[in-house]
């Protein structure tokens, strides 16, 4: 099969195809034929060659942490999938090709009014977010939430599930065009971070309570700020780390305001958490997609041969939603762009 294997780290250049063994389903996996796969921030940094895949090493080193296809083999124990269902998936790697093993409790029907495109742009960056907001954060209907870097992939997400769930949405971005399209997706207050001070924002539409989370991506530029920004016994939940990943903390405004700060990451979490968060995810949302409730955001499809053109794409942050690899060529009606 064709994959993209890393077999040194550097720029986008180093990413090429090559020719490797298809992989075979063991007892509790599923062989995916790949349609669609998308590039994340946590792509980049395992090609600069540090965010490596976690134990067992793969023998080929196949970035790619997500994917919709069909299921063309399986494990004698699994039970959840037939030959031939269409699925999505959540993967360790590997999603750089033309097919990928997966446990079965990790993938998930396809919802069916979605096309191939919007499918393989859902799995890392809604878990990501379905995790922050509620396992990390703990929100409930008509709290507040600040959301960081809200045009992105993850944060384009949780904008969307934070509003659906009934929760008062604040988000920040860096232009005029990204504040439109995210007060499109629900969003309730919406922040130029290049022409407004998001801590006095917060303050004048809260009331001077603050927010009772914060879902962050920047990291160390926006610690201080972060926590300026809490309502006492608030939860910074950390997702990435933009700016840097080191900053010093105060914690004073810790202690005197009971606040909590939280971590993290899909990748490296232990295989029943994931499976937990996997089936939970996709009970409470699968319907929300297919009626259009929530929807995955496009900014474009590429193919797998212009993969390093879509890294490069994604590290100038300009995209609204995600960069979609079409693996398998996708029909007219299956490549739209659909940014709204």
């Amino acid at each position: 099969m064709k994959a993209i294997v890393l077999e040194k780290f550097g720029g986008p250049e180093v990413l090429t195809i090559r020719e490797v063994d298809t992989p075979k389903a063991g007892p509790d996996d599923v062989v995916i034929r790949v349609e669609t796969t998308a590039v994340n921030r946590a792509d980049l940094l395992e090609r600069q060659g540090h965010y490596p895949p976690p134990d067992p090493k793969p023998q080929h080193q196949i970035p790619g942490l997500e994917c919709a296809g069909v299921v063309v083999d399986r494990g004698d124990r699994v039970t959840r999938f037939r030959i031939g269902d269409k699925v999505l998936a959540l993967l360790p790697g590997g999603g750089y090709a033309e097919y990928v093993t997966c446990p079965e409790d990790l993938a998930w029907k396809k919802p069916e009014t979605l096309t191939w495109v919007q499918a393989g742009a859902i799995p890392e960056v809604f878990l990501t977010a379905f995790d922050a907001l509620w396992d990390k954060a703990g929100l409930m209907p008509g709290e507040r939430v600040l959301i960081h870097a809200a045009a992105g992939g993850v944060g384009s997400a949780a904008v969307q599930l934070a509003a659906r769930a009934g929760l008062q949405v604040a988000a920040t971005t860096g232009s005029a065009k990204k504040v439109s399209f995210i007060r499109n997706l629900g969003a309730n207050l919406v922040v130029n971070y290049h022409e407004q001070d998001f801590v006095e924002e917060i303050k004048e539409w809260s009331r001077g309570r603050g927010v009772d989370a914060v879902i962050d991506f920047v990291g160390q530029d926006y610690l201080s700020k972060n926590l300026q920004s809490l309502a006492t016994g608030g939860t910074l939940v950390v997702v990435g780390t933009l700016s840097g990943s080191s900053a010093p903390l105060d914690l004073r405004q810790v202690l005197g305001r009971r606040l909590t700060i939280r971590g993290t990451a899909l990748r490296s979490r232990p295989r029943p958490d994931k499976m937990r968060l996997v089936q939970t995810f996709a009970e409470r949302t699968t319907d929300d997609f297919i009626t259009g409730q929530l929807k995955p955001i496009i900014d474009r499809v590429l193919p797998l041969d212009q993969i390093g053109e879509a890294h490069r794409i994604l590290a100038s942050n300009q995209t609204l939603g995600k960069v979609v690899i079409a693996v398998k060529e996708q029909g007219s009606d299956e490549a739209p762009r659909v940014n709204p």
